[in-house]
């Protein structure tokens, strides 16, 4: 159901547009959760299998960052054209979103089944995980395009205020995986591989259904014949996309430094932050994607010319995403220890130490995390995307030089590199508010 969210009370259009986001991203990140726990629980050796997905990550990540990335550029640009009602337009952004993300994919996935394993060598991937690494890892690019689809459908369907479709496509395929990862783990002993082969096929079940009713819903709009692909479109997407992609990339590559880091303590360290940080992630991922529905809700209204909404819903973004964050900063600092447990059979407890250690460094600049992203929300959903770049790239490069510095010359070891995101969470932090309050996203509002 498309809504229009350029009418209405602000709080309760915003609230009512955001909550299923955040399901939808609870059941995303349980079943993500649910693969390291089979993995560490019911595959022989599970803190191996565990450090295996913990050595993939930061490369599955960096295909991750390409998706959301092309997300948030046909999503902003189909939320203002939505919001002007450009219907024909809006038609075009979307075929154009198709055919750029299916030449994309495929390229993508060939990268990755070429450069996978010499990206875990370089990563000083322990031998004794590095072939379960390098196995999950190529499972899991032939899924590409089923996450690259699945990603611009997602967008779309933000765009057009609905965010309930998602939410049942995203739990079907999230319980899918979940019965898929136990089946192919437990009843067919095919460890490693289950779990990815898990996870392609639910994707690719979603990825499906959401195109058949997206394309159903897009057909919808009365316009007559539209443009199928346009360079000038592709241009306008881009603006928002590539400088998406470029900080997730960025992002990705600094953790693929980080990671090299954590690989050089070993299997425990490896198999103890692999845990933290899904529960990180959670976290992280919940007011992202929260703040998200802000970057539509302030492209919509940007269309619509209403710039004193944007203002009224940036508040109540800000009030729903702490309400989300204070809960499981307390949770993680009272029972982090059990949580990163639950993960894996540690049996010396050394990872489970390791994990917990992590959570109470971070944990507690959950707030700074809030404030970022949802500063950075308007500024993306009204194309300043100079000072979304300025923010991110700070943060990141702080992370991943603070990391070395700590970790190294200072001889902080491990809780050097925990404390090197709260610093340059809070950093960012800053500067995001800064632009918000001193107003440089209005000068970009206009509608495309």
């Amino acid at each position: 159901m498309n809504t229009d969210m350029t009418v209405g009370k602000p709080s309760s259009v915003l609230l009512k547009f955001s909550v299923p986001l955040f399901v939808s991203v609870a059941f995303q990140q349980f079943y993500s959760i649910a693969d390291s726990m089979i993995a560490g629980n019911f595959i022989p050796n599970g803190e191996a299998a565990l450090a295996a997905i913990s050595s993939s990550y930061p490369v599955t990540m960096l295909f991750i960052a390409v998706a959301t990335g092309m997300n948030a550029g046909c999503s902003v640009i189909c939320s203002n054209l939505f919001g002007s009602h450009n219907h024909a337009r809006l038609k075009t952004a979307v075929s154009t979103s198709y055919i750029t993300i299916a030449a994309v994919s495929v390229l993508l996935a060939v990268f990755g089944l070429l450069f996978c394993s010499p990206i875990l060598t370089v990563l000083n991937t322990p031998a004794e995980v590095f072939e379960d690494s390098a196995l999950y890892l190529n499972i899991y690019v032939l899924g590409l395009p089923f996450l690259f689809f699945y990603n611009v459908c997602n967008g779309v369907f933000a765009a057009l205020g609905d965010s309930r479709t998602p939410l049942w496509l995203l739990i079907g395929s999230s319980l899918g995986n979940i019965v898929l990862d136990l089946v192919s783990v437990i009843c067919l002993n095919m460890g490693i591989a289950g779990v990815a082969w898990a996870t392609f096929a639910a994707q690719g079940v979603s990825s499906i259904a959401s195109f058949i009713i997206l394309n159903r819903r897009i057909a919808g709009f009365q316009t007559g014949r539209t443009q199928l692909f346009s360079w000038q479109m592709l241009g306008k997407i881009s603006t928002v996309a590539i400088p998406s992609i470029l900080h997730q990339s960025f992002v990705s590559v600094g953790n693929l430094f980080i990671q090299g880091i954590i690989n050089s303590y070993g299997t425990s360290a490896m198999a103890g932050y692999s845990a933290a940080i899904k529960l990180n992630t959670f976290v992280v991922t919940s007011v992202s994607t929260m703040s998200g529905g802000m970057a539509n809700f302030t492209a919509q209204n940007i269309g619509a010319g209403k710039l004193d909404r944007v203002v009224s819903g940036f508040r109540t973004s800000l009030v729903m995403s702490a309400c989300v964050c204070l809960p499981i900063t307390a949770l993680y600092l009272l029972f982090g220890g059990q949580l990163v447990g639950m993960f894996m059979d540690s049996p010396d407890g050394n990872a489970v130490g390791i994990g917990y250690g992590f959570l109470l460094i971070v944990s507690p600049f959950y707030f700074a995390v809030t404030a970022k992203l949802n500063c950075d929300a308007v500024l993306k959903g009204a194309g300043a995307m100079i000072y979304f770049v300025i923010t991110t790239f700070t943060d990141l490069i702080l992370r991943v030089v603070l990391a070395f510095i700590f970790s190294g010359p200072l001889g902080m070891g491990l809780d050097g590199v925990w404390w090197s995101w709260p610093i340059g969470w809070c950093t960012s932090a800053v500067l995001s508010v800064i632009f918000y309050f001193f107003g440089g996203w209005k000068k970009h509002a206009h509608a495309y």
